[in-house]
């Protein structure tokens, strides 16, 4: 205000020169005034110069009026003006008002009319006697430091409505029309800026001390009195400062440090067009001092621009304000979540839960801000000054998100301090978990969209985004790709024509990164094929050997089993020359353990599992006995190998894969161990002399055959199911993913299309779910009817010693000490031999044997007949049913299982099973 007050002065050195001309009359009361002559020569200065014109003023429009009149009321007028300049620019400070001076000022210009109007406000003779009681005394104060650094640190001013009456204006209906709108207009000029005006004040409802109302606005009203022809125009423009105030608090509270760094650039932006706002008012304060055909409808049309650039400010501004929660007509948002995630990292990292830190309150940054923008902008395409404007300011408010972006593009770290970025990472989640957690967080949780605060320019490719930030981030830690390295020439905001290119070109370079890493550096194809020889028993010469070296300690329960030991024997066994892996270079990563949980439980486990992907917890099912059925599980049965891996060959061969590759190791291992157990009982069959010789006895021989029969379709079920699983299940789903394998090696040429690391993952994961549900591991009916088949043929297996020693009490041949006549002399000599070799009970349960009567001995073959009856129908029922199973599943699911059928098929013919239907299935299963 110093350069006004020397215009001022200047303009009173004119105005006594220039006064000269016949208007000494008015004069006179001004200097009695003192101060207030000085504050009446800015306006006079301008008075002269058209006084030559008369009526070209609006003010002196009026023809009627004598000329010194005019010069009087133009005189009166301009001490009320200037008065009121006087008391507005010390306003900002609450003792801005010397209205001591202005009361005397007006009562001396008219002195009657005011005593007659004293009289008509009643309340005037009162206030004074009441209101001195309480001092005026106003002060300036610093208010603490906040979050926001360009914030105003000065108190609020005093409330004009508080001040005392001795300080208060001069009613406006005593004031004439001219008087009146250049009172106006000065408290227009101030109210624009912020501040109450003489006449223009903040409305009752408003206190600039409540954060909300600011937020909300400030509203104004006008002291009564005031012409309507000016009332109109006040009015409409008193918006403007509205949509200012509302602004102005807008960007101190939007620039605190817990709404990101894109509101912050937003509030620079907006901080610049207030800054040239201020400037404009400067620029109409002084058109308003030197301009006497200055008038409020000027004023108006100076500010149309403005003021509807201010309304697109305010509109934008309430939207974010909305979704912060921070007025009063604030919608409840659905996507408002607690992120307990993210509430707890933070807590682990030692943060601080404050009333802006907390990560579930919902906040409006980031990507939602620009999202806001956006929107906007596309509402307003038809207004071209409101697009230029939004244009403007999501150019400057994208800044920060974009060097944010190019960063998690180009270097594969994300620099975000106030979790705006629509990437989010979980820090507490680390790489060595993978080694122990199943879930794989490290790869799928640790970098996860945020997709409520993805911006709309980015919606299109934030899976591209996503990956290639985490293609480079695991490229960075492995130290393969040097990505240090400063990217010159990246876009730094949304609107530039090469914001998609650097996305797409950013996401095929690491894409191809990292597969240069994984394929090449890491040997993942071959690291690959030593899986299949080891879980898939693929060439496993050195397999076999292991279970013949290992099986008095395989045969022990499972809690007795020497893991130790198995573990020496396995790498004796992987370092045979001549085997396959002899020149494994992974051999090494190959470990043996137990897992007491049998198969069928396992997987029955994870089939019943839904929902776990969703964040819900893993419960076993509520009927599920809890290990009843592992009690008699042996080493062969728990018997499983483990295979670890480094980073980042570990995100492709994960803990995930790892199970199911060991699910698929133990169903050929238990068909294995089923098959070899079969084959034992073969060989029994054929070298004992119990079984090999032709008894006399018809009914005993006719019970061998059917021995015999049922433990060849045993061994049939068995061989063609582990054929079926290795030749037609596993092998050419490898030889597929083989060959996608060796496609993405070719894409690195250039010559086929880009494929991604994550398409190599999935068509890994892709594989072994193949792999699973072809050999019916995923279907639960499917694996209860197989358990039972398994079981069955188990049990004759593991029963075939106790059936030859009832053969031998049952067979009358061999009952006595005389070699039998269908018997040759090797035969009984083996026989012989193998009774000597017997212990005690059991050469006296044979002699017990031999002297059976023929009545007893008929008994025990009728008795021998109904068990091994007993088996033949438990065998051919199960396996018919899983017949008429796999008939179905391979008509709605998996055509591959009409060749098992065909196969499995030939081991029911010639049965009372062979033709049964599926209604006779149903009773059968009842």
């Amino acid at each position: 205000m110093s350069s006004s007050s020397t215009a001022r002065v200047s303009s009173r050195v004119e105005r006594r020169t220039t006064n000269d001309n016949g208007s000494a009359q008015p004069r006179a009361p001004s200097g009695q005034t003192g101060g207030r002559g000085e504050r009446l020569d800015p306006r006079r200065m301008q008075s002269p110069q058209p006084s030559a014109s008369g009526t070209s003023h609006k003010r002196t429009a009026s023809g009627s009026q004598r000329t010194n009149r005019a010069v009087e009321e133009r005189r009166t007028e301009r001490v009320q003006v200037t008065t009121r300049e006087t008391l507005t620019t010390r306003t900002r400070s609450p003792d801005r008002r010397p209205a001591p001076s202005a009361q005397p000022s007006e009562r001396q210009r008219p002195a009657e009319p005011s005593r007659a109007y004293s009289g008509d406000p009643r309340p005037k003779p009162g206030r004074p006697e009441t209101l001195p009681q309480a001092p005026w005394n106003p002060e300036v104060s610093l208010v603490p430091h906040t979050s926001a650094p360009l914030a105003s640190r000065i108190s609020i001013p005093a409330l004009a409505s508080h001040a005392p009456q001795s300080l208060q204006p001069k009613p406006l209906h005593e004031l004439s029309l001219e008087v009146q709108e250049a009172t106006i207009l000065e408290d227009l000029l101030m109210v624009f800026m912020g501040y109450e005006g003489q006449y223009v004040r903040f409305a009752k409802n408003y206190n600039p001390a409540v954060e909300k109302d600011r937020l909300a606005g400030p509203g104004y009203k006008i002291l009564p009195g005031l012409d309507p022809s000016l009332q109109d125009l006040t009015t409409t423009m008193l918006k403007m400062a509205t949509h200012y105030g509302a602004v102005e608090a807008f960007v101190e509270v939007q620039s605190r440090e817990e709404f990101g760094a894109v509101n912050h650039a937003l509030c620079a932006a907006i901080r610049k067009l207030l800054q040239d706002y201020l400037i404009m008012i400067a620029q109409l304060e002084t058109q308003f001092l030197t301009n006497p055909s200055f008038t409020l409808h000027v004023l108006n049309l100076h500010t149309l621009p403005t003021s509807h650039m201010m309304f697109q400010l305010y509109s934008l501004a309430h939207e974010i304000l909305k979704r912060n929660s921070m007025l009063e007509e604030d919608e409840d948002s659905d996507d408002g979540y607690d992120d307990i995630e993210n509430i707890l990292e933070s807590l682990r990292e030692g943060g601080d839960l404050g009333p802006g830190n907390i990560p579930g309150k919902k906040i409006c940054k980031g990507g939602s801000v620009l999202g806001l923008i956006t929107k906007r902008l596309e509402m307003m395409s038809g207004d071209p000054a409101a697009r230029s404007l939004l244009t403007s300011l999501l150019r400057d408010a994208s800044r920060p998100y974009m060097i944010m972006l190019n960063e998690w593009l180009h270097h594969g770290s994300i620099k975000d301090p106030h979790a705006e970025f629509l990437v989010r990472e979980q820090k507490s989640i680390k790489r060595e978990r993978l080694e122990e957690d199943y879930t794989d967080e490290y790869w799928e949780r640790r970098y996860t969209i945020r997709d409520h605060d993805v911006p709309p320019q980015l919606e299109g490719v934030k899976d591209k985004v996503l990956l290639a930030g985490k293609y480079l981030n695991v490229v960075r830690e492995c130290g393969g790709v040097d990505v240090s390295k400063a990217v010159a020439d990246v876009p730094r905001s949304f609107d530039d024509n090469r914001f998609l290119d650097n996305v797409n070109s950013a996401y095929a370079h690491a894409n191809e990164s990292l597969l240069t890493l994984l394929l090449t550096t890491h040997a993942l194809p071959a690291r690959l094929r030593s899986l299949k020889h080891y879980f898939f028993l693929d060439r496993s010469d050195f397999f076999s050997y292991f279970l013949e070296l290992g099986t008095s300690e395989l045969r022990k329960p499972v809690k007795n089993v020497n893991t130790s030991k198995l573990q020496s024997l396995l790498d004796l066994v992987l370092r045979q020359p001549g085997s396959v892996a002899a020149q494994d270079p992974f051999k090494e990563d190959i470990k043996v353990e137990m897992n007491e949980v049998s198969l069928t439980n396992s997987l029955t486990r994870v089939v019943n599992i839904s929902g776990i992907e969703q964040g819900e917890a893993l419960q076993a099912p509520a009927s599920q006995p809890t290990n009843e059925s592992d009690k008699a599980a042996v080493g062969f049965t728990s018997l499983q190998l483990d295979y670890s891996v480094p980073f980042p060959v570990s995100l492709v061969i994960s803990r995930k894969t790892v199970w199911r590759y060991q699910a698929l190791f133990r169903y050929l291992l238990s068909l294995r161990y089923l098959e070899q157990q079969l084959v034992s009982c073969w060989q029994t069959h054929n070298r004992a002399a119990s079984w090999s010789h032709k008894s006399s006895n018809r009914d005993v021989e006719m019970w061998k055959r059917r021995v015999f029969t049922l433990r060849a379709r045993m061994l049939v079920f068995v061989q063609q199911l582990l054929y079926f699983c290795t030749a037609e299940v596993i092998e050419p789903n490898w030889q597929a993913l083989m060959a996608k394998l060796n496609a993405k090696e070719d894409s690195k040429g250039g010559a086929s299309p880009v494929r991604t690391v994550d398409e190599l993952m999935q068509d890994h994961v892709d594989f072994l779910d193949t792999c699973l549900k072809e050999c019916m591991l995923t279907n639960s009916r499917l694996l209860r009817i197989h358990s039972k088949l398994m079981q069955t043929c188990t049990f004759f297996a593991t029963y075939t010693p106790w059936l030859t020693r009832e053969l031998e009490r049952m067979d009358p041949d061999l009952s006595g000490t005389n070699r039998p006549a269908q018997m040759n002399r090797q035969q009984w000599d083996r026989f012989k031999e193998t009774q000597t070799q017997k212990h005690a009970d059991s050469t006296a349960s044979n002699s017990a044997g031999g002297g059976l009567t023929d009545e007893a001995r008929l008994e025990k073959i009728e008795k021998m007949f109904e068990t091994i009856q007993k088996y033949e129908i438990n065998f051919s029922r199960h396996l018919q049913i899983l017949l008429d199973a796999l008939n179905h599943y391979a008509a709605t699911e998996t055509v591959v299982l009409l060749g098992l059928c065909a196969r499995l098929s030939t081991a029911n013919q010639g049965t009372q099973f062979s033709g049964l239907r599926a209604d006779e299935d149903g009773g059968a299963q009842a």
